[in-house]
């Protein structure tokens, strides 16, 4: 057993990390063992791991979950970006969330990352042509999440979706890397424009809950929306927007709002 971590070890520190802490899951609590193991030590690698969560999750007398996986599987092997952005959004969760103490608690228990590696791989079918497949995949994630993110949305690496109750995201919806946003935020249109409608997000944005961004506006990098606002226009770079509609208030506060995660409406907002 350490001669088979150490050559784990060797090659993908983060996957040996996670079954390290899937084995002591497993010591800690027995009943946990069948899904433990079926989710993460059964498995060779963290994308295989991924595969298998995603196919037993979706999984339906519509399509089973043979399908299911066959699917992810050709969506990891054929687009290696996928499985370095499913890596971008666990360190991202682990980095960010107070309540994540462990890589392998987004596979097994957090809807906001499983949804998003569920909109990967519709978003990969989307952009192979395969929108009908890709629209099962947004509906069947609906279901079982709560989340709706269109399978024609762009959105970058290094994710992360606090709670994740009611997400939604349109069709023509850009997220940029390393973004935070917190539960019942909308990225939707405002009407029944049917190009290109819906919001842009910066780099480094953090999106307060229930916030609303709609429109084809652009949300700058290293911005901070908070909570409840209702965002019609454009927001700078590196500044606080809040209200109904929302108003620029003050700077960001902090160089990376997604990071630090700070929600608190300070002084002029500048911390």
């Amino acid at each position: 057993m350490a001669e088979t971590r150490a050559k784990i070890t060797a090659v993908d520190p983060v996957w040996a990390r996670i079954t390290a802490e899937a084995e002591e899951a497993v010591r800690d609590e027995p009943l946990m063992g069948g899904l433990v193991h079926a989710c993460v030590l059964h498995h060779k690698s963290i994308e295989r791991a991924l595969s298998y969560r995603f196919a037993a999750k979706l999984s339906s007398n519509e399509m089973s979950m043979v399908v299911l996986r066959e699917i992810a599987d050709e969506a990891f092997s054929e687009d290696k970006g996928l499985i370095e952005a499913a890596r971008a959004d666990l360190m991202a969760i682990f980095d960010r969330d107070p309540a994540c103490h462990r890589l392998l608690q987004p596979i097994l228990y957090f809807k906001g990352f499983q949804a998003v590696q569920a909109y990967r791989i519709g978003n990969w079918l989307w952009r192979e042509g395969r929108k009908d497949l890709a629209y099962f995949i947004q509906m069947r994630t609906s279901e079982i999440f709560g989340i709706d993110i269109h399978p024609g949305a762009r959105i970058g690496k290094g994710i992360m979706i606090d709670h994740a109750h009611s997400i939604v995201i349109g069709e023509t919806a850009v997220v940029g890397d390393n973004v935070s946003m917190l539960h019942s935020v909308t990225l939707g249109g405002t009407g029944k424009e049917e190009e290109d409608r819906h919001p842009k997000i910066g780099d480094g944005v953090l999106i307060g809950a229930g916030a609303k961004v709609l429109g084809n506006i652009k949300v700058g990098h290293c911005s901070r929306i908070a909570a409840g606002s209702v965002v019609l226009q454009e927001v700078p770079p590196c500044s606080t927007v809040a209200g109904v509609p929302a108003k620029i208030v003050g700077e960001a506060g902090c160089a990376q709002p997604a990071v630090e995660m700070d929600q608190i409406l300070h002084d002029g907002a500048k911390g």
